[in-house]
């Protein structure tokens, strides 16, 4: 008998999306090396990738509704699996979701070795980019991405390609950067012309990447 699978789980007033478990990084913090799920959810392994047949099968099982957001974020990165989210969103969009947000590393480019922000045009209303870090050695030695040094550069250009596709886009951080990573992000944050979200560490080990 197949075993269930979390594809969506509710947190506070929002519903969250678990669409993938594969992820470019391997953070330092990240909730998959403590726990096997997030805010007392089941666990966000994935015995495979949901088909949309069995995401939407998922979500007629909630009020998708009454939600104030859904939100893609669970066990990996959401882009890994980018025409999959983008047809979830707007499947979400046809049974009246009002606000839809992508928690994201934002190396979405990398992983499909091409511009992807455009894809997110009305389908996705909030993307929040992982900053993590204020300067490239402090992000690098923190989210240990598999494609090296070119990843800080590349989350940054997606991050300013959204702001031309969806109507939100912030950069976060943990509040437990020394302060002059914290100086160093809000500065960048300053010159992407991207606001920042400070971030509780309890919130970002719950949440993972968002």
């Amino acid at each position: 008998m197949q075993k269930a699978m979390t594809i969506a789980y509710p947190v506070g007033k929002n519903l969250y999306l678990n669409l993938t478990n594969r992820c470019p990084c391997a953070c330092t913090f990240c909730i998959r090396t403590m726990s096997d799920g997030a805010y007392g959810s089941n666990p966000l392994w994935l015995e495979h990738e949901p088909s949309m047949m069995e995401i939407q099968a998922a979500l007629e099982k909630v009020d998708v509704k009454a939600y104030e957001e859904v939100v893609f974020c669970g066990f990996g990165e959401p882009t890994e699996r980018l025409d999959v989210l983008v047809e979830t969103a707007k499947w979400l969009k046809a049974q009246g979701v009002r606000t839809i947000r992508l928690n994201t590393n934002g190396l979405s480019d990398l992983i499909h070795g091409q511009k992807t922000a455009q894809a997110l045009a009305g389908a996705v209303d909030i993307v929040s980019v992982s900053l993590n870090a204020g300067t490239e050695q402090a992000y690098l030695e923190v989210t240990r991405p598999k494609f090296g040094a070119q990843a800080f550069a590349a989350m940054q250009a997606f991050a300013v390609d959204c702001k031309a596709y969806v109507p939100k886009v912030m950069l976060t951080v943990v509040d437990v950067l020394a302060p002059s990573e914290m100086t160093a992000a809000k500065a960048l944050a300053q010159r992407l012309d991207i606001p920042l979200r400070v971030r509780q560490f309890d919130d970002a080990a719950a949440r993972r990447d968002g």
